[in-house]
């Protein structure tokens, strides 16, 4: 999963590599290649979620994205590539949102780390609520063998970016452990929200966090 970040990011699963809509291909062509980029992805991510990753075909993948099973190996390679896709655009979408937020709060005055964390901790379950079909799915133990040594890179390169946000010195092992702690909280209660039967429940627990959040980086004493 995704973090509090400083940088925003862009949907780039469902583009074409950098340059390739500007150089040697019309972009009426490069908008529709992104719209079978974005059927793919959304079929997979049905029978991905109805199938889960080991059982879902790419034949069914195909049929319901109405595309030929050549052009999604084209686009993707296979299943592996679509998880990895699907993984990528959640990513991306949660640091957009989390890095615009930060910018926001930045522009208003805040210049308090804790302040700035909370509010990033807000806008990332609060995508998390919204993407919760998507944050189920990536949640689950079935995915690609090599998606788990990958979630866990991004995991700590997650608890470093807080860290900094945090103004916590990374080299003291107190202070490693405290962001680690908090970025735990985070990442528990966003999979508790693909759980959540509504709207209601679902702001109650991000506001629960968020007070805990508050509690754990307040000063001891």
């Amino acid at each position: 999963m995704s973090g509090i970040v400083e940088s925003a990011g862009t949907k780039r699963a469902r583009q074409l590599p950098e340059g390739q809509g500007h150089i040697g291909l019309p972009e009426e062509h490069a908008a529709q290649d992104r719209t079978v980029r974005g059927a793919l992805l959304d079929a997979a991510l049905d029978v991905f979620t109805e199938r889960g990753y080991t059982d879902a075909g790419l034949t069914e993948i195909a049929a319901r994205s109405g595309t030929p099973a050549g052009t999604l190996f084209q686009h993707y390679g296979g299943k592996r590539g679509l998880y990895l896709a699907l993984w990528e655009e959640f990513r991306e979408e949660q640091e957009h949102r989390t890095a615009a937020t930060l910018t926001a709060e930045r522009g208003r005055g805040v210049d308090d780390p804790v302040a700035l964390f909370v509010a990033g901790a807000r806008a990332y379950l609060e995508g998390a609520w919204d993407n919760r079909k998507l944050g189920r799915l990536l949640a689950r133990d079935d995915g690609p063998a090599s998606f788990e040594a990958l979630r866990r890179q991004w995991d700590r390169a997650w608890v470093r970016r807080n860290a900094r946000l945090l103004e916590v010195d990374e080299r003291r092992r107190a202070g490693r452990v405290r962001v680690s702690v908090l970025t735990t909280v985070i990442g528990g209660a966003a999979r508790e929200l693909g759980d959540c039967g509504d709207e209601t429940e679902a702001r109650e627990i991000v506001d629960e966090v968020c007070g805990i959040l508050i509690h754990l980086t307040a000063p001891p004493g």
